[in-house]
């Protein structure tokens, strides 16, 4: 098969296009012929070798995938060759066929493209889990969602705006902002130009955010401890702007706040199988209805795949970035 392999840590131009053996499946597991993937800042960050894969997995990128069942091991029973499906991936998403446990496949909504489902499984399943499982949003709540124009963060806006939550949203240009608004986020705030704790502050009544989706880590955790609710939950997704940040533990105790953090490649499959499960059940349906969307940005062939690592690596995106396969 075709596949995307990385010769050695770099640049996007260390991406090249490679011949890899067809893998096959065991029991319990399905091929997928994957016709579309989406990029993620991970795939960027194991590109330049600061995010190997998880013990046994692939080291080839792509975290997310969308195709057609192309075969079955033993015991399968709840997808069968030809089905369409998408799915969350440890890895190998740049490839023409990859294996997946059955339980991860997702079913794709009848109109919609291989491309439109390559960009929903990470981006809408780690919003889900930010949002829902550890952060405990609910209606009424508000949210603060930082890099809103971003596959996770387009996805946080448009699954608090269906749970009746009101959500502040970062971006750092006006195209972006425009887009975010248009997802159904209550504010909008230029992170360049506005201050986003006094915004939070300002829309919350004075209470403050009793969720924050922080991408950025270190630098942003001062003007978060001053903008978070009483109990208020700090989700930590990413860290590009440092991973060590000085925390009052005194301030934490008197407002009861939390920092949690979430990540989704290294988790174990029984955790992967059960959010996916959940997402099935709870927001599939909403993408057959048109409330949930997926946002892309560009489509590139996969042997294009340098040109769009460079897009995303240059923050040019607004939504999600896919390689047809």
């Amino acid at each position: 098969m075709k596949a995307i392999v990385v010769t050695e840590p770099g640049g996007p131009e260390t991406l090249k296009l490679a011949e890899l053996p067809d893998p096959t499946a065991r029991p319990g597991t399905a091929v997928i012929r994957v016709r579309a993937t989406a990029l993620n800042r991970a795939d960027l960050l194991q590109r330049r070798g600061f995010y190997p894969p998880p013990r046994g997995e692939t080291d080839v990128l792509g975290l997310e995938c969308a195709g057609e069942i192309e075969s079955v091991g033993e015991g399968v029973s709840s997808v069968r060759v030809g089905d369409r499906v998408m799915a969350l991936l440890p890895g190998g998403g740049y490839a023409e066929r990859v294996v997946i446990p059955e339980k991860m496949a997702i079913p794709m909504p009848e109109h919609m493209t291989f491309e439109e489902a390559a960009a929903i499984p990470e981006a809408f399943l780690t919003a889900r889990e930010a949002l829902f499982t550890l952060g405990r949003a609910k209606a009424d709540d508000t949210l603060l969602v930082h890099a809103a124009a971003g596959g996770v963060g387009s996805a946080a806006v448009q699954l608090a705006r269906q749970a009746g939550a009101r959500v502040v949203a970062t971006a750092g240009s006006a195209e972006k902002l425009a887009r975010v608004s248009e997802l159904g986020a209550h504010r909008v705030v230029n992170y360049r130009t506005e201050d986003f704790a006094a915004v939070a502050t300002e829309v919350s009544e004075g209470r403050g955010v009793e969720v924050a989706l922080d991408f950025v880590g270190a630098s942003y955790w001062p003007k978060h401890a001053a903008c978070l609710a009483v109990g208020g939950r700090c989700v930590v997704i990413g860290i590009l702007g440092g991973a060590s940040a000085e925390v009052n533990l005194a301030q934490l105790l008197s407002r009861r706040y939390q920092i949690l953090g979430l990540v989704m490649r290294s988790r174990p499959v029984s955790d992967k199988i059960a959010i996916t499960q959940t997402f099935i059940r709870e927001s599939l349906p909403l993408f057959t209805t048109g409330a949930l969307r997926p946002v892309i940005d560009r489509m590139f062939p996969l042997s294009d795949a340098a040109t769009a690592h460079a897009r995303m690596e240059a923050n040019e995106n607004l939504g999600k970035i896919v390689l047809r396969v």
